[in-house]
């Protein structure tokens, strides 16, 4: 269970990854709002983690409440869909923590690493939010299936990249909660690396026949989930 409950957003949390990490959350103790431009449909994804949950710790609403209600707003949707919604819950944003799973994924060739001009679509986004928010890029390489499987332990580290230092221990504190090991992978500009990846484990999964490689960090036994000192 969680050691600190929190309510966390999850920004399109209808879909295959925020549904799964809502899903684990919940499970964990947190309470969770599934955020959605469609309020309704929010809410029917909320009631379906419910009853693989077997109680009522997800809720479903529109972005913007979700995003108000929230401590901690966490972005689940696709790259082309990353801007514009930020823009809409940009105010509700302010004074919190962002934790951004956004890839650049381009179809077709979605195993081939395209990144923006920025090179980080998340950097570019605490470019566009400020010092007001804090954001964290973290998630981008867990298998979503994986996820809506609560006996599953999973075997994938995840790399979580900020420049605030206690945004990613909050950030590595919720891989634990979802049943992860997060990894202090430093400044938010280290994202670029979680961001790339995404396409090679597309590939890796193609070339080899597989649903769900992933990375583990080798070297750190005795030290999971600690943060190196800035």
């Amino acid at each position: 269970m969680a050691t600190h409950v929190n309510t966390i957003a999850v920004i399109g949390g209808t879909g295959a990854e925020g549904g799964g990490l809502a899903l684990r959350w919940a499970h964990a103790g947190h309470r969770v709002i599934i955020g959605s431009r469609d309020a309704a449909k929010a809410r029917t994804a909320a009631a379906e983690l419910n009853a693989l949950l077997a109680g009522t710790t997800v809720e479903g609403a529109d972005v913007k409440s979700a995003a108000t209600a929230a401590e901690i707003v966490v972005l689940t949707v696709p790259f082309t869909a990353q801007r514009t919604t930020i823009e809409t819950i940009r105010d509700e944003l302010r004074g919190k923590i962002l934790i951004d799973v956004t890839v650049p994924l381009v179809p077709p060739k979605v195993s081939v690493v395209q990144l923006p001009a920025t090179d980080s679509c998340v950097v570019a986004i605490q470019e566009l939010l400020g010092p007001e928010v804090r954001v964290v890029s973290a998630f981008q390489n867990v298998s979503a299936h994986k996820l809506r499987d609560l006996t599953y332990k999973i075997a994938c580290d995840v790399l979580v990249c900020g420049n605030d230092k206690a945004a990613r221990q909050i950030a590595i504190d919720l891989a634990h909660d979802a049943g992860l090991r997060g990894i202090d992978a430093g400044p938010l500009s280290n994202s670029v690396v979680a961001e790339s990846l995404t396409s090679a484990l597309i590939w890796i999964n193609r070339t080899y026949k597989v649903r769900d490689s992933g990375i583990v960090i080798t070297g750190l036994d005795g030290t999971f989930g600690a943060s190196e000192p800035e």
